[in-house]
């Protein structure tokens, strides 16, 4: 699901040209497109055609020339070579690298997870590397989210159509879900059965205080034995 979102506008086809982060009518605001879609390395017209160059961390007022008229006032400032405003500035370049940081953290949880097969020890180790890349994704996506939907609520102020995009925030959380899935899972079997332990000992003991009984068949009937 993450990796869709990165890629978001690398190719012209399904699911990778319906996932945007947000999807705003630009006309008239200077060096922008009719409409604009904001991606993880590009920024791009309508249906994620017409993207411009890669790059990392992008500033959000990329999508417009510096000092661009039309454009609402709260999104651009003085960075990004005077198109882009310090709130959204900042938001986009925390919130684009703790994105990376938390898929490499996954991938490692991805593959110490076949530890978990080895026993408790296993499940042990993988829950913790998940619960580290928990952490660091639940920042990124919650920083992501709130930047775009502020950035809608700005356009539609200024009676632009805005919209988020529902795949990339669909593909976003659904990973978001079930990574703190796996890390229930994994501590579960962290846990292991307690209780079944426990009853294995008390046996045991019982068995050893007691004597264990064998049965043994013959011809002549049934004789118990004792030890």
């Amino acid at each position: 699901m993450i990796f869709f979102v990165i890629l978001a506008g690398l190719k012209d086809t399904s699911p990778l040209k319906e996932t945007y982060f947000l999807r705003a009518d630009t006309s008239g605001i200077t060096g922008a497109r009719d409409i604009t879609q904001w991606t993880f390395f590009w920024i791009c017209g309508d249906k994620n055609k017409d993207c411009g160059s890669a790059q990392a961390a992008l500033p959000f007022g990329h999508a417009w020339s510096a000092n661009p008229e039309n454009a609402p006032d709260e999104l651009v400032g003085s960075h990004g070579d005077n198109t882009t405003s310090s709130y959204y500035w900042y938001m986009w370049r925390f919130g684009w690298v703790l994105y990376l940081i938390s898929l490499f953290f996954l991938i490692c949880a991805f593959f110490s997870g076949f530890l978990s097969c080895l026993g408790r020890l296993g499940a042990r180790l993988a829950g913790f590397v998940t619960i580290v890349a928990l952490f660091f994704y639940s920042i990124a996506v919650s920083l992501m989210t709130v930047e775009f939907v502020k950035a809608r609520n700005v356009f539609n102020r200024a009676n632009r159509e805005a919209t988020v995009g529902s795949y990339a925030f669909g593909f976003s959380w659904g990973a978001w879900a079930l990574t703190f899935l796996a890390v229930m899972l994994f501590c579960l079997g962290g846990r292991g059965n307690k209780r079944a332990t426990t009853r294995t000992s008390h046996q045991g003991r019982l068995d050893g205080f007691f004597g264990r009984r064998r049965y043994s068949h013959r011809s002549g009937g049934v004789k118990e034995e004792y030890h």
